[in-house]
């Protein structure tokens, strides 16, 4: 799994028109399922993103954590984390995961962030069109990928 997570002072996603889903001060984070995930990895990667300490302490340091400061998150799947680039201009999504992996991994990273002591969790929708907006804090933006656990 790719997780692009983004440090905000606010953000919000509208899907398929609707009213805006918003939080304030916490972490904005795209998620993209591979086609290979083992959803074995969501726990960890849900406490990894709660837990990312990229919050300036007292002293200006990233030291501070989402949870830590009872912070929010607003988390978008996003297959396109997965485009490949290698050839020719038009980006193929073959390695993204279809729905029936693709859903269930969202939907468990979603409760599994639910529980690591974040004010709220907000989110779209798997599929549907979505808009969202935010403010980059710092700006900060980390990019987790599973694979690299793997080494």
């Amino acid at each position: 799994m790719r997780a692009v997570i983004q440090r905000v002072t606010g953000a919000s996603v509208t899907v398929n028109g609707g009213p805006a889903r918003s939080i304030g001060p916490g972490l904005v984070i795209l998620l993209g399922v591979r086609e290979t995930d083992d959803p074995a990895v969501i726990p960890k990667l849900a406490e990894k993103c709660a837990h990312l300490r990229i919050f300036e302490d007292e002293a200006g340091k990233l030291n501070r954590s989402a949870a830590e400061l009872g912070y929010e998150a607003l988390v978008v799947s996003n297959f396109t984390l997965y485009g490949d680039t290698s050839r020719g201009k038009r980006p193929s999504f073959t390695h993204a995961a279809r729905p029936d992996l693709a859903v269930p991994c969202y939907e468990r990273f979603l409760a599994e962030l639910g529980s690591q002591g974040l004010r709220g969790v907000q989110h779209g929708e798997f599929g549907a069109d979505m808009q969202v907006r935010l403010c980059n804090d710092g700006p900060v933006t980390i990019v987790i990928d599973t694979d690299e656990w793997k080494k």
